[in-house]
């Protein structure tokens, strides 16, 4: 891809997956739904350990990590955590030691991104009912005084370092809409960044295609909304690249109705969302991210929330590994 105008040389980026991902339209899955033409962007052909979405923030923040001489990384997240298993991969990939704090207990049966986990080398900390980091500092505090660097990556990648990655991956998508006008993109949002950097890009690229946030977690513990959450990461990303755009609670479109009975629990419309994409295009999406947005996106096109003369972009963030600890909800399915 060529130079971006938006993110500068100033901010690192370290090279660990394959881009640009493919961008292509799905015209059996549009013609099963009917109504608008459904594309897609392919984040889970990113190529680090099974790709997703995750790798383009990894870019910047384990840059950052290297750039501070840290010599160990830190993260946290679900038992079957994308984030997780693609930071494991990058850390990796450049010789850094990383510890994952897992929601849960360790099952009797590791497989799906768990497995990977293991595979990639990753210490892992079981924290029962804790999945978003609550124990990081104490694990912060015995590496450090053991002598160790340690760099934490936040949950889910999301600070305004991580949000870069979705910035430039606008930018990226800009060189492949050249003959293809887009006027929706339908995306997973979960931890904040993919949504907040993909607003700044929108804001800095002046493009006008209508931005889908499809909230796949509850959150009721949450300190603040989450769409506080996102308005105020794409501010700080903003800022953080020295431009002047604002955002507002009423500039973000996250539709809040499919969270199901919570984080992680595959339901019916995700299970139909899933075989759906499978059987029209030959392309899997996960139980807990991408099948939830996918849902979302069917009943917009089913409720004519979308026009039939749309072009809608689903994005798909990644995620294919958590299939293998859902094989039972399919079989019975």
């Amino acid at each position: 891809m060529s130079d971006s105008p938006i993110i500068t040389d100033s901010f690192k980026r370290q090279s660990l997956g394959f881009f640009p991902t493919p961008f292509h339209y799905l015209a059996n899955f549009s013609e099963v739904l009917g109504g608008p033409k459904i594309f897609i962007k392919r984040d889970d052909l990113s190529g680090l350990a099974f790709g997703g979405n995750k790798t383009r923030k990894l870019e910047y923040l384990l840059a950052e990590a290297l750039n501070n001489g840290c010599d160990c990384i830190i993260t946290a997240g679900a038992v079957q955590s994308n984030h997780c298993r693609q930071t494991a991969a990058a850390a990796a990939l450049l010789k850094l030691p990383c510890h994952l704090l897992l929601g849960g207990e360790k099952p009797q049966t590791v497989n799906g991104n768990l497995l990977l986990d293991y595979l990639l080398g990753s210490k892992i900390y079981w924290q029962g009912e804790h999945r978003k980091g609550e124990g990081i500092p104490d694990l912060v505090s015995l590496l450090t005084q053991q002598g160790h660097k340690p760099y934490v990556v936040p949950y889910g990648g999301s600070n305004e370092v991580g949000a870069l990655g979705f910035v430039n991956a606008l930018q990226e998508l800009q060189h492949q809409l050249v003959n293809t006008p887009i006027s929706h993109i339908v995306f997973a949002s979960s931890s904040g960044a993919t949504h907040a950097g993909l607003l700044v890009g929108k804001a800095l690229l002046q493009q006008s295609y209508q931005l889908i946030g499809i909230n796949i977690d509850k959150d009721e513990d949450a300190k603040k909304p989450f769409k506080q959450v996102i308005v105020d990461l794409a501010n700080q990303t903003a800022s953080f690249l020295g431009k002047d755009c604002r955002f507002e609670l009423d500039s973000i479109d996250l539709l809040e109705g499919f969270t199901g009975q919570g984080y992680g629990v595959l339901g019916s419309a995700e299970q139909e969302a899933i075989s759906l994409l499978a059987k029209s295009e030959g392309i899997l999406l996960d139980p807990v991210y991408t099948g939830r947005a996918m849902a979302g996106l069917i009943d917009l096109v089913r409720s004519e929330q979308l026009p039939a003369s749309a072009n809608v972009l689903f994005w798909h963030t990644g995620g294919n590994p958590a299939l293998f600890a859902y094989a039972d909800k399919f079989t019975e399915w």
